[in-house]
């Protein structure tokens, strides 16, 4: 008889999953994949959207669509609380849904610790989608004036988000954003020198502003209060101070690592429930620590896929290796980028032009 297979979320480590829930449901189980949309957005290509490089449809996959085409069931909906002893998950919107393996897959998200008052205009840059809405806002604003617009956070998203802040006043023709960046240490600090020193030229160069060692203590529409004191009044404020996993797993009871999110073993399997797997941004991996970077997802796809069916069929688990070192490309808007491998380091046209060629393959790939 076949067992149920739930797939919490649509992303980056589900996408081998989701291209091969045929095989899944030929061997007569069943598959349900529960998401907040019916898309889900490649955060790789986020800043660029917000800059107008891409449209929204070119850097999201038919999360719904493919499920359905594919013999499963995709439900609209977000897991407010798990219940391992049932085997059975709670949804928002009142439902419950039981599972005999189920997999997490669902981000993390940006903390609002410091916001006190939002009435609009302040934007985390994740979820991803959000970031079209913010570019309609920004257009809205330097139609009239120039518009200030600070960023909250210390790293390489601060950086793309400020650049591709930066081309959309280029592309309007109009007023030109001033743009400043608040880190509450140095810029950057997990990057070499070499890496902080070209990010922060190709910004510095077209007049971002940056304000290092500068901790913020609240944000509200339209203020931001520094722990000096120091008060600035921008007319737009992005929140890029780093990412946490869900809180569901802890307030279900599961182990979890030290940032909250879901502790897995080598097999990307729960400590105490064999029948729970994750991979991304939302798990702990208790062999080593993982960057909270899309690489390491796309690296988990292969071995989840195979780990969730052999779960299913009773057949034995993969290892999974994280693997070396691991190229990194930061899109800096204006067509440009810095590019790090190893030791090597390269900015201009030509690391953007790569960045763009392994998005655009990866998304032709799954999409």
């Amino acid at each position: 008889m076949g067992k149920h297979l739930v797939l919490a979320g649509g992303g980056h480590a589900h996408l081998v999953t989701l291209a091969n829930m045929k095989q899944i449901v030929r061997e007569g189980h069943r598959v349900t994949v529960i998401g907040p949309s019916p898309y889900h957005y490649y955060s790789g290509m986020g800043p660029g959207m917000l800059g107008g490089t891409y449209l929204p449809e070119e850097i999201r996959f038919s999360t719904k669509q493919q499920v359905e085409k594919n013999g499963g069931v995709f439900l609209q909906d977000r897991i407010q609380r798990v219940i391992p002893d049932k085997r059975q998950v709670e949804l928002e919107k009142g439902a419950a849904v039981s599972y005999d393996v189920i997999s997490f897959n669902i981000g993390s998200d940006v903390s609002q610790d410091i916001v006190t008052r939002n009435n609009g205009d302040i934007y985390t840059v994740k979820p991803i989608e959000k970031l079209a809405e913010a570019k309609n806002r920004i257009h809205e604003i330097l139609s009239e004036k120039q518009a200030v617009i600070d960023i909250i956070g210390g790293g390489p998203t601060s950086a793309e988000i400020a650049g591709n802040i930066r081309q959309i006043g280029q592309h309007q023709g109009g007023h030109i954003p001033k743009i400043r960046i608040f880190s509450s240490r140095e810029f950057m600090p997990r990057f070499s020198e070499r890496v902080r020193l070209l990010v922060r030229n190709s910004l510095m160069k077209r007049g971002i502003e940056f304000h290092e060692n500068s901790s913020v203590q609240k944000v509200e529409t339209g203020k931001i209060v520094l722990s000096s004191g120091e008060v600035y009044e921008p007319d737009l404020i992005f929140l890029a101070t780093g990412v946490k996993p869900s809180p569901i797993f802890q307030q279900s009871g599961l182990p979890v690592g030290p940032d909250g999110g879901l502790l897995v073993n080598r097999y990307l399997q729960s400590k105490a429930y064999p029948e729970i797997f994750g991979g991304g941004d939302c798990i702990f991996f208790e062999e080593a620590y993982l960057d909270k970077v899309g690489v390491y997802a796309v690296r988990e796809n292969p071995v989840l896929y195979h780990n969730l069916f052999a779960a299913l069929s009773g057949r034995p688990l993969k290892s999974f290796e994280p693997g070396g070192d691991y190229l990194l490309i930061f899109n800096m808007g204006g067509g440009t980028g810095v590019l790090q491998k190893k030791w090597f380091t390269l900015h201009g046209k030509i690391a953007f032009i790569l960045k763009d060629y392994i998005d655009r393959k990866f998304m032709k790939r799954f999409q």
